[in-house]
């Protein structure tokens, strides 16, 4: 069976979501995902010619999906998320239900349960028992270890590594090559920038960056 599918998000983030469907289709050798086009509110100039050059048609903004079949589904492709949440809420109250993609290339364990909107990038590996929510980005080789759980609308992303047994809260941001250490809580919107090592609990809605990470 194949599904149809539209993008939300022509930056470079929904022009790799493209590309995991891109890669599972291939990797299926069968088209399990039909890629209608994307939608974006404000794509600019730039971005509508990368995705002219993937051949991917651009069709319009969000509320094209108003009235969109309820068989079409959707996947956010857009990092921030913030951003995703208030695009999130907004797709709730169409008919379209979300999409999880995960790239071929990623690893996720058996016993991890996660939310539609999931978006594993290459690379990724999930091990055991982790509860993973609602459009939940992990980025290219990004690792979430054992017992942990991750609350709607986290991004971790690239090359960044989250311990055992953690637990972030919704709208978390890790930064690029970011760690979380084992059995540590990131609050709600709460950033760790890129690089940082974190070491004790973050509170909800601060940045913290650094080794250790402060």
């Amino acid at each position: 069976m194949t599904v149809d599918l539209v993008v939300v998000g022509c930056g470079g983030h929904g022009r790799e979501v493209v590309t995991i469907v891109r890669a599972v289709n291939e990797a299926a050798g069968r088209p399990v995902w039909r890629l209608r086009g994307v939608v974006d509110d404000r794509p600019g100039e730039v971005n509508l010619k990368r995705l002219q050059r993937l051949d991917v048609p651009f069709l319009g903004g969000v509320d094209h999906l108003r009235d969109a079949p309820p068989d079409v589904h959707h996947v956010i492709g857009i990092g921030d998320p913030r951003v995703r949440r208030a695009v999130g809420r907004r797709l709730d109250a169409y008919a379209t239900p979300a999409a999880s993609l995960v790239h071929p290339d990623a690893t996720i364990g058996p016993d991890t349960r996660y939310g539609p909107g999931f978006v594993a990038f290459a690379g990724v590996r999930v091990t055991t028992n982790v509860v993973i929510g609602r459009h939940v980005h992990l980025n290219q080789n990004a690792t979430v270890g054992h017992d942990s759980t991750l609350a709607d609308y986290v991004s971790v992303n690239p090359l960044a590594a989250v311990s055992g047994d953690c637990h972030l809260a919704e709208g978390v941001l890790i930064g690029t090559t970011a760690a979380v250490l084992q059995g540590l809580r990131v609050g709600r919107d709460s950033t760790v920038g890129a690089g940082a090592c974190v070491v004790r609990d973050v509170p909800d809605q601060v940045v913290v960056k650094g080794v250790p990470a402060r």
